[in-house]
């Protein structure tokens, strides 16, 4: 238990004394979730727009003030014809195009079906799904507002049968922040951990005291785990950090037990380490291990359902997120901060957790020598 004190110790002394380390630690990682959460918004705003009035009624007029006073849309064009506004979009000025059939007031008030032409450029599909969603918002509260007010008159309307009522759970006021925060703070979390451990050991081979550590008595399994414990401290210690900012700056809610939390992230953070350790291992230099580093964040992060569900992509990249400590970090984190799940929800994530923690570290053990 001695040895593994001193080895304790002995890396705490080396963190603290590594000018580069500790700013790495306590500041880029706040400054960093600050930037991505405002920064990686989903939301669209400023969607050009253009008008293809051929009806000049006194409905389609009121449609257009509706859109205009949206923060959503700038029209920047209104013209009778079509040619025109296709022009504009063939350009890139326009990015969707609503089109008033004629007599469109008169059939409506006749109880016609009516349509209206929205073509949108969809050469950014997300902006385009997010921007037609809007639109047709608009369109769908505008068609109730009229309709309520011909209801009255003596011709009958047409009226479809179904109305939707619909509720935003665990987000109601669909704030992206909160979305994104947990997620970014467990990416974050991970990440910097990893590439840490992962130019550890081989740092120690390079300025060459790991001879003088393995001249002593001490096993594999106590120098690993005298590496891994500080860099646990860290991680928690900016998880704290993290989730004490992600209140205060962007109010996220915290619903779940922390508690759970915190242990799914001490777990996971063993897993990481796990790994990290073992890249050091393997390598010969700092510069091999960020490279190796870097090769395994850039597909944890692409594959962790940060940015896109994973319920989105293939079947086979689905089983690639499997072993992804990164994509089972970000699920619990939304999971238990946002939904308030409990341990039952979150049993496959720590399952899986368990396994990675054991296959990295016994990877990270049994690749560790003390003689070359």
């Amino acid at each position: 238990m001695k040895r593994l004190l001193f080895i304790i110790q002995k890396e705490f002394i080396q963190i603290f004394r590594n000018k580069a380390i500790l700013p790495l630690i306590t500041v880029a990682p706040i400054m960093q979730l600050i930037l991505l959460s405002y920064a990686a918004s989903n939301e669209v705003k400023n969607v050009n727009l253009a008008i293809v009035d051929q009806d000049l009624s006194s409905y389609s007029r009121r449609l257009v003030n509706k859109i205009r006073i949206s923060d959503r849309f700038s029209i920047i064009d209104a013209s009778y014809t079509e040619s025109h506004v296709l022009a504009l979009m063939e350009s890139g000025e326009v990015d969707i195009i609503l089109q008033f059939p004629p007599n469109f007031e008169t059939e409506f008030l006749k109880g016609e079906d009516i349509s209206l032409r929205i073509q949108v450029n969809a050469i950014n599909g997300q902006g385009a799904t997010i921007g037609f969603s809007y639109l047709n918002n608009i369109i769908q509260s505008f068609n109730q507002e009229i309709q309520g007010e011909v209801k009255g008159m003596p011709r009958k309307i047409k009226q479809g049968g179904i109305e939707i009522e619909h509720s935003y759970w665990y987000n109601s006021e669909l704030n992206f922040q909160h979305f994104m925060v947990p997620g970014i703070l467990g990416e974050l979390v991970t990440i910097l951990v990893m590439l840490l451990t992962a130019m550890n050991v081989v740092r120690e081979r390079e300025i060459g005291t790991i001879e003088q550590i393995n001249v002593t008595p001490i096993r594999n399994w106590q120098f690993i785990l005298g590496k891994m414990v500080p860099f646990l401290i860290i991680g928690m210690v900016l998880l704290t950090v993290g989730l004490i900012a992600g209140k205060l700056i962007f109010d996220v809610p915290m619903r779940g037990n922390l508690a759970l939390v915190f242990a799914f992230c001490a777990l996971n953070l063993t897993a990481v380490l796990g790994l990290g350790l073992f890249i050091s291992n393997l390598v010969d230099t700092q510069q091999q291990a960020m490279f190796v580093a870097f090769f395994f964040v850039i597909i944890f992060i692409l594959m962790s359902g940060l940015f896109t569900p994973i319920e989105s992509m293939p079947e086979w990249a689905q089983y690639l997120t499997l072993p992804n400590p990164i994509a089972h970090f970000v699920e619990v984190m939304r999971k238990v901060l946002l939904k308030g799940s409990d341990f039952a929800d979150v049993m496959f994530n720590f399952r899986a957790t368990v396994v990675l923690s054991i296959v990295f570290n016994t990877l990270a053990v049994m690749s560790y020598r003390k003689v070359d």
